[in-house]
Parts: structure tokens; sequence; C-alpha cells
């Protein structure tokens, strides 16, 4: 292991002999890991990792961290909100990882897609919005409806799949006609529908907003 100072960064960390060129010793023995949304760009949250967490990072290509209360842990091995690495990135010191990923869920044990408030403000209204779809599904799965409990409208859409592909097909014509008659603000409101319906419709079929982000971010490459 190379606990000197020399110059690592820009490393792009793949193996073990890259992990050999890491200063854990600088931190006594733990990097500092900012986890960055590999698809926005947000920051999600800043964490530690050991060289075992490192290790286990690579060979599982989820992410692993340590914390100096804790110890190890997996991310998201109990919640579900793992994070698949797309890649991970030494700084000039070697003492600290950029690690870009594709969240499967918040980052934030307080629900939120960033553990940096403002972070989470500007990124979270499509993932909030999906979480609220989620949840909506979630409910609407495990109890059985009664008189009492009127259902909200997007329970209507997740338990009708004829309206739900009713609407999903308006708001494309709307969001179209929109854009054909050059209705900028109209544009905007039709296009806030249509994501809507899209991510309920894809709810209904077991699709999250993370697995097409995954997609976008393959296409990207």
């Amino acid at each position: 292991m190379n606990d000197s100072n020399t110059t690592v960064g820009g490393l792009a960390v793949r193996s073990s002999a890259d992990i050999e060129r890491l200063n854990f010793a600088k931190g006594n023995g733990l990097l500092t890991v900012v986890a960055q949304d590999a698809v926005s760009g947000a920051v999600l949250m800043v964490a530690h990792a050991d060289r075992s967490a490192v290790e286990r990072t690579l060979a599982t290509g989820e992410m692993h961290y340590t914390s100096r209360t804790r110890g190890s842990w997996h991310k998201g091995e109990t919640s579900g909100n793992v994070q698949a690495v797309v890649s991970l990135t030494a700084d000039c010191d070697g003492d600290a990882l950029l690690a870009r990923v594709l969240p499967a869920g918040p980052a934030c044990h307080e629900g939120t897609t960033s553990c940096f408030r403002e972070v989470a403000l500007a990124a979270d209204e499509l993932g909030a919005l999906d979480q609220t779809i989620a949840a909506r599904a979630n409910a609407l799965a495990s109890s059985a409806p009664t008189t009492a409990d009127r259902p909200s409208w997007t329970q209507r859409l997740l338990g009708d799949a004829n309206l739900r592909h009713k609407k999903l097909g308006e708001e494309a014509v709307e969001l179209t006609m929109a854009c054909m008659e050059n209705d900028q603000a109209r544009a905007a409101e039709e296009g806030a529908d249509l994501i809507y319906h899209t991510l309920v419709a894809l709810r209904a079929v077991g699709v999250s907003l993370a697995d097409v982000r995954r997609v976008l971010h393959t296409r990207a490459r």
C-alpha cells in the first residue's frame, strides 16, 4: 500500500493494483468518499471507506462504506437503496475518492435524494414524485380499499389499466399540440402532466425512475 504523499490525481480505481496507490494513512485508515449521481451530476453524500470497503466495492459493483462508529456497511443493504458503481476516481493526494453511482433510491437516511439540502431540493422533484407514486402503489397493494378511504388519483390510475393508458395517450397528444402551436406555457404544463402519467404507468409494470436513469446512462455512453 502506498502511504506516502505520491500524487495519483485522476487515478481511475479499478483493481487491487490501483488500491495500492491510495493514501489510507493520511486519514488514519480511511478515505473520504464523495458519491455523485452519474446521470444528474448531483452530489448525493459524503462518507468514508477503508481499504476493505473499497475492495468490496470493486468486487460487488455496489458502494460499501466505513462508518467511524458502526464499522463497514453496504449502502442499501437494508433499505434497498443501493448505489451501483459507474466509476471510482482518486483525487490528487490519493486520500479521497469520487464515486459516480447510479442510485436505486434516496441517498440520505431522511429519505431525500441528497444529504445536502439545497442539492436535494433541486434534484428531488422527479425523485420525490416517483417515491410518492411508489408509496401509493405500496398502499394499494397492502390494503383493501374501503368506503372510508377514497383512493387518490394516483391509486385510481394504478388500479385501472384502461384509465391509466387512456390518460397517458391523452397527455402525449396534448403536449404534442402545445408544441405544434409553440405555446411555451402550455407545453410546460402538459409536459409535467405527461411525466407524471408516465411515471405512474412505469410503476404499474414495476419500473422505477432509477431504472429509467440507468437506461439513459447506458445510452449516454
